[in-house]
């Protein structure tokens, strides 16, 4: 029987899950994507070796520089549009390698 919740306690929180994300090759890539968003692009980067806290905040900076929104996903960045000349540029200042994969 498992603990849902308690007058005692408050709310239980299930444990969370250490994510362990693959080492990438030091090499930061940029995609544009469209499939299963309705035609709209999103800007991916991928490849960054920083735990969550780092990626909000980066994300969080790519965002003010392409002036638009975006999200951290499962590890990766997703900034709205096609932003990935802002981003690499960006990005590149800021001491990362970076390529442009994709269309």
């Amino acid at each position: 029987m498992t603990l849902v919740y308690s007058t005692e306690t408050g709310r239980i929180k299930p444990e969370e899950e250490k994510v362990t994300r693959p080492k990438g090759d030091g090499i930061v890539r940029i995609l544009k994507q469209t499939k299963g968003r309705k035609g709209k692009g999103v800007s991916i980067i991928s490849g960054l070796d920083m735990d969550d806290v780092q990626l909000k905040l980066l994300a969080a900076e790519l965002k003010k520089v392409c002036g638009c929104g975006g999200a951290v996903k499962d590890g990766d960045i997703e900034i709205q549009g096609d932003a990935r000349d802002k981003i690499k540029a960006h990005l590149e200042k800021k001491g990362h390698t970076v390529k442009l994969a994709g269309g």
